[in-house]
This record gives C-alpha cells, sequence and structure tokens, in this order.
C-alpha cells in the first residue's frame, strides 16, 4: 500500500513530457508537442502531448492520460505498479510493508512472469561468470568472438548449463517461484499467446527440464527495460546436427517475438540523439557494432522485418539504415524488408558488406574508425540499391531492364507522402536513364493496384478500432448538462468559486466543487449517473488539500473508469466553449474561433447558470410525471391525493419559472 503523501510527491514529480519521450519522440507542435502514437500503427503524428495540463492524448485512436495513467497503458500495469515505475525514475523512495503470501499469490500473471524473468536473467549471468562450466564454456565463446567483458555485461548476456542436478527450473522452484510460471499455460482468452515464462519444459514424468540449457544467453528487453524475454544459442562444439542453432522464449502474454527488437532498450537514447537507427540481423551483430562505438542499432532477431517492429522504431526515428549480410540469402533479405519500411513513411537506405561477412564478422577485422568509415561511405538509397542489386537486373537478360523499372515503382508506389513519391520518381528517372514519365505511369499503374495509405491507415485506426471505456459510460448524449457539470468538476472543481458565513459569521472558501455540491442538496437533487456523482463526492472531499488540482487528480485516479472519463472530458474543449461563449464572441469570417482564455473569470456566471439549467430540466421531469399521474381514473377519484398532486404541481411550477429566469437564453436542455 503506498500512503497518499507519497502518492502526491509521485503525481507531482512525474511530467508528461518526461515520462512519453522515454517511448516516443516528440517534436514541438505550438504550446503542445506531438509525435507517433504508441498504441496504434500511427502513420502520420497524431499523438499530442499537453505541457500545461500534464497528460496525454491521440487524436486518432484516443488513448492517452495522465503520466501514470500512461504508462499503465504502455507498460501494462496496475496502478499501484505505475506509480512504482515512476517512482523509480524520479528517485521517489516508497516505504511499503513486505507483501503476505496470499499478496504475492494474488499478483497478476504479467508481473509474476515479469519478476521471474528477471530473476533468470540474474540466474544466467551468475552461471556464466561465477561456475566453471560457465566460465570455461559460455565465457569461452563470448571471448572467443572478441567481445570485451563490459560489452558482456551492457547486454546482461548469460549461460544455461546442460545439467540436470543444477537446473534453473529446480532452483526457481526452492526460490519459491510457482510452476504455472515456469512452464507454458493455455490463454483461454487468446490461445496464441500462453500463460508462463517457458522457461521450462514439463516431462510425461512430471519433471521439468530447462528450455535453454547448454545455451549462452541474451535477455530480451522491452523498450521500458523489463525482460520480455530470452534468446539462447546452441555453443558451436554442440551445434553438428542441430538444426536450430538460436531459440527463442515462446510466444505468451509478456512475449511475442514479432513485437520486440532486440537492444532497442539500449540504443533509444543513441537513436534519438543520431535521428537514426541501423537494423541488424542478429544479437551478437548488435554487440559487435556497440563494441566499434555504434550504439544506435538494433536487430530482428533473426526473424522477417514485421509492421509492429518498424512501428517501435519509426515512434523514435523516420530514418533508418539497413545492414544485412553480404551474400544472396542478405540481399533476399533487404529486398523483403524495404517496401514495408517505406510505406510507414521511414527514409530508407541500405547497406550491404562486403561478400560473406555480417556486422559482427566485419567488426572483428576492421578498427572502429575503418567501421564508421565503411558504413557512411557505402550507405544509399533503395533505388541505387535495386539498380546494383536487384536480382531482376542481370545483364544478359533481355526483359532485365523492364522488371528493374517495375522493381522500382513497386517500391516508390508504397510510400505514403506523395511529394516525397515526385521525388522519387525524379530520382529514378536519372538513376536509370529513362524518361521521368514512363517511371510515373509505372508508379500509378501500381498505386491502382493497391488501396491508398489513407485508407490502410483508416482501416487499422478506425475500422477495428475498439471503444473505449469512457465512451461505454459515457450517456447517449454525452453533451448534456450532466457531462457538463463533470467536466466543470474536473476543469476547475479545486478553484475557489465564492465564500460564505459559517456559524460564527466568519467568511469560508467555497471551491467549485462543493458549491455545486451544496447546490444540488439544497433541492433535493442528486446526479443520476453514479460515475459523476463519485467524481462530485471525491472532489468535495478533496478540495481544501494542499496543492489538490482536480484534473490532476482524476486523470490520475486508480480507478479506470474515471481516467478514461476524465481525460475524455478535460481534453474536449467542445462542451464547455459553448458555455463561455457570449453573442460577441462569435467569430466573424476569417477571425479565429472563440477560446476559454478567461473562463476562470466567468465561473461565477457559468457555474450557477449550469446548475440552475440541470436543475430545470429535472423539475421538468418532475412535472410530466405528475402531469400523468393526475390523468389516471383512480387518482382523479382520490381527491385528497389529487389535492396534494396539484399542491405540488403549483410549487414545482414557481421553481421552473425561477429556474428558467435564471438560465435566460442559457438553457442547454429542451
Amino acid at each position: 500500500m503506498i500512503d497518499r503523501i507519497t502518492v502526491d510527491k509521485i503525481l507531482d514529480a512525474a511530467n508528461i513530457v518526461d515520462v512519453v519521450s522515454d517511448f516516443v519522440t516528440l517534436k514541438r507542435a505550438g504550446a503542445n508537442l506531438k509525435g507517433l502514437c504508441p498504441f496504434h500503427d500511427d502513420r502520420t503524428p497524431s499523438f499530442m502531448v499537453s505541457p500545461a495540463r500534464n497528460y496525454c492524448k491521440c487524436f486518432a485512436c484516443g488513448e492517452g492520460g495522465s503520466p501514470v495513467g500512461f504508462i499503465m497503458k504502455h507498460e501494462q500495469l496496475s496502478y499501484p505498479d505505475a506509480l512504482r515505475y515512476l517512482a523509480k525514475k524520479y528517485g521517489i523512495k516508497i516505504e511499503e510493508r513486505e507483501l503476505t503470501p496470499e499478496e504475492i499469490q494474488s499478483r497478476g500473471d504479467r508481473e509474476s512472469m515479469f519478476i521471474l524473468n528477471d530473476w533468470a536473467k540474474e540466474w544466467f549471468r551468475k552461471q556464466l561468470w561465477d561456475t566453471p562450466d560457465g566460465k570455461a564454456i559460455g565465457l569461452a565463446y563470448f571471448r572467443g568472438r572478441g567481445f570485451r567483458d563490459d560489452i558482456l555485461e551492457k547486454f546482461q548476456v548469460g549461460y544455461c548449463p546442460n545439467s540436470k542436478e543444477h537446473s534453473l527450473s529446480k532452483d526457481a522452484l526452492k526460490e519459491g517461484y510457482q510452476e504455472r510460471y515456469l512452464v507454458n499455460n493455455q490463454n483461454e482468452m487468446e490461445p496464441r499467446l500462453s500463460i508462463g515464462t517457458g522457461l521450462s519444459l514439463k516431462r510425461d514424468n512430471g519433471e521439468l527440464r530447462d528450455r535453454f540449457f547448454g545455451r549462452v544467453m541474451w535477455p530480451i528487453y522491452t523498450v521500458s527495460g523489463k525482460v520480455a524475454g530470452f534468446g539462447g544459442r546452441v555453443l558451436d562444439a554442440a551445434t553438428k546436427g542441430v538444426a536450430i542453432k538460436y531459440q527463442n522464449s515462446p510466444e505468451s502474454i509478456i512475449y511475442s517475438k514479432r513485437k520486440e527488437l532486440f537492444g532497442l532498450y539500449q540504443a533509444r537514447q543513441a537513436i534519438r540523439k543520431a535521428d537514426l537507427c541501423y537494423l541488424v540481423e542478429g544479437y551478437t551483430d548488435v554487440m559487435a557494432m556497440h563494441q566499434q562505438g555504434i550504439e544506435n542499432v538494433v536487430s530482428s532477431s533473426g526473424t522477417a522485418l514485421t509492421a509492429e517492429q518498424i512501428h517501435l522504431i519509426h515512434r523514435i526515428t523516420d530514418n533508418i539504415t539497413v545492414i544485412f549480410d553480404g551474400d544472396e540469402a542478405g540481399i533476399h533479405a533487404s529486398e523483403r524488408g524495404i517496401d514495408m519500411l517505406l510505406s510507414q513513411g521511414m527514409n530508407v537506405k541500405l547497406l550491404l558488406l562486403p561478400d560473406g561477412d555480417d556486422p559482427d564478422s566485419f567488426a572483428r577485422k576492421h578498427t572502429a574508425t575503418e567501421y564508421q568509415q565503411y558504413m557512411q561511405e557505402n550507405q544509399v538509397d533503395f533505388i541505387t540499391y535495386k539498380a546494383t542489386h536487384s536480382l531482376g537486373a542481370k545483364k544478359g537478360e533481355p526483359d532485365a531492364e523492364e522488371r528493374l523499372v517495375h522493381n522500382v515503382a513497386e517500391s516508390i508506389a508504397v510510400i505514403p507522402d506523395e511529394i516525397k513519391r515526385t521525388i522519387y520518381i525524379r530520382h529514378a528517372a536519372k538513376q536509370l536513364n529513362m524518361p521521368e514519365r514512363l517511371i510515373e505511369r509505372a508508379v500509378n499503374a501500381q498505386k491502382s493496384n493497391r488501396p491508398s495509405s489513407g485508407e490502410e491507415h483508416n482501416a487499422q485506426t478506425s475500422g477495428a478500432q475498439v471503444p473505449t471505456s469512457a465512451s461505454k459510460i459515457l450517456p447517449e448524449d454525452d453533451r448534456g448538462n450532466e457531462a457538463l457539470i463533470a467536466q466543470m468538476i474536473i476543469r476547475y472543481g479545486e478553484k475557489i468559486f465564492c465564500t460564505v458565513d459559517d456559524e460564527e459569521g466568519k467568511e469560508v472558501p467555497l471551491t467549485v466543487a462543493e458549491y455545486i455540491s451544496l447546490s444540488l442538496k439544497d433541492d433535493n437533487i442528486q446526479l443520476q449517473t453514479p460515475v459523476y456523482r463519485q467524481i462530485l463526492d471525491e472532489a468535495v472531499e478533496q478540495s481544501h488539500r494542499p496543492n489538490f488540482r482536480a484534473e490532476q487528480y482524476f486523470i490520475s485516479h486508480p480507478e479506470e473508469q474515471i481516467r478514461d472519463l476524465s481525460l475524455k472530458l478535460g481534453t474536449d474543449p467542445t462542451n464547455l466553449s459553448k458555455l463561455f461563449e457570449t453573442p460577441s464572441q462569435t467569430a466573424l469570417p476569417g477571425q479565429e474561433e472563440p477560446t476559454e482564455a478567461s473562463s476562470d473569470e466567468r465561473l461565477d456566471e457559468v457555474v450557477p447558470n449550469l446548475i440552475a439549467s440541470y436543475k430545470l430540466n429535472i423539475v421538468q421531469k418532475s412535472l410530466q410525471d405528475i402531469i400523468e399521474q393526475m390523468k389516471r381514473p383512480e387518482v382523479k377519484e382520490d381527491k385528497e391525493t389529487y389535492r396534494q398532486l396539484m399542491n405540488e404541481f403549483n410549487e414545482k411550477s414557481k421553481l421552473v419559472k425561477e429556474l428558467a429566469k435564471m438560465c435566460g437564453a442559457r438553457v442547454v436542455l429542451k
């Protein structure tokens, strides 16, 4: 349990720009910042970050929130764990009691798996550095490939011994880790993604066997530094007859090979600084480049490049250089990824190493200076690359040139930006010594055979969009007075609205939230929607707490329903802007729309009118109910009941007139 004072310290310290910048490259956009949304396949920046309000929101998919809300969604953490994440980031100490066995047992599957993976990473490292077999076999392998100890420590590599007596599985059970998380278990919600790390395999006799026995190990981190899974390699002496040298953790709820990039955690700052990412194939390729002083590099871990991996890179930079082995297989691999990268709006260059070399072997043959110089001098754009290396452009084949033109046109056609396409068409015409109109015609022919980038983007971001929880809890008419009252509380709940005299005749300040609450209670009225009532009650309760800010409090609320609703209402200016608008503010042609710049100064006018309008709607409905009751034959025959209803009708009719007079032209509900 984290006490409220510590929670407030964390919320006060957490800066939305700092937090989001760890995962997304942001660029200034007026008073705000923007970048590619980390929650959907965003091809044009739609993710806005507001330093002034300390929250973020994607205007395409609707995701976002406060710093704690962002971390919860991005890292899929619980509210307390997101607070712990931010506390660690900002160096805030949290004093917590030890968890009971029951509380440990109740921890979520994802959290338990991450904890087990972190323990396993340290176990593998200990085997590498502290055991005779680890030193003689595992460490000898890395040093034999020329890696320095500081690079091995940087990537936290390890070793899993081939021993039944001394195994990770046995040690994990001794440490109290559950077998449920060591093996794989069926996930009813998503059968493809199991529950459990898969560090162990369960035999028919019930015994556990280490999945990675006899392998050197690489932990695979999420972009925020959690160990999602592992990659293991059978050592050279044991590879004879082994079809698969490398093995990865199985797909699970925390690890998917197609969604992770090896080295991204270590490289993200360097990528951001250089505004460029190098993409290689294997684990040792990444380590070799780091050893040569090139840190802005990631690996696809031996798998074909995926859209999810491209999106991870694109959030940090628009520029990528793909480095593949200089053999025929490397050329094929690079061909497959070019169009995917171009279609995502990336600026793509290619670099082929000399035949027979990969980034690791090439690094062992050259100094750091030679390595970096070769990379700078041999990067080419995809058109130059295809003209030089395309498999279809072989001499002696009569249709080789035609195939090359269509190959280049196919790549240009997937580029979403029209200006960039035009530039590449001109470049291709010069590079291939062909009329520009022919290249353009070939590109247009390719474009006509595929959906436009806009259609693809809409299909991905809109067609399959899952409604947020906020959209589920808002009433159908979310522009009604009740939603406006909740929005007013979220935006201005802590602001002093007026002063009242207490029992001793002293002036006491009344906040907006308190004024709304007392005004409703005066007429024995309450908000009809439970979540709105909770927002009002909590705002009143927190009103005079030091440094209380309603908006920050609610968009960082422990309950997801309130967080999502607060984000929706807090970031939507449409509702309140109509309340603050006056006839004199109506924009003339050519003028900017009215803003809420002076809204704080007009709360004394808007809040009473809003509450009166809400009361008016409630009382009008009550009057209609009375009229319906008086029409019933049995009520007409009961003179006493009829008289009571008539008196109630007269009283409420007077109240309606008073409220209507207060509302004037500002009656919102009809």
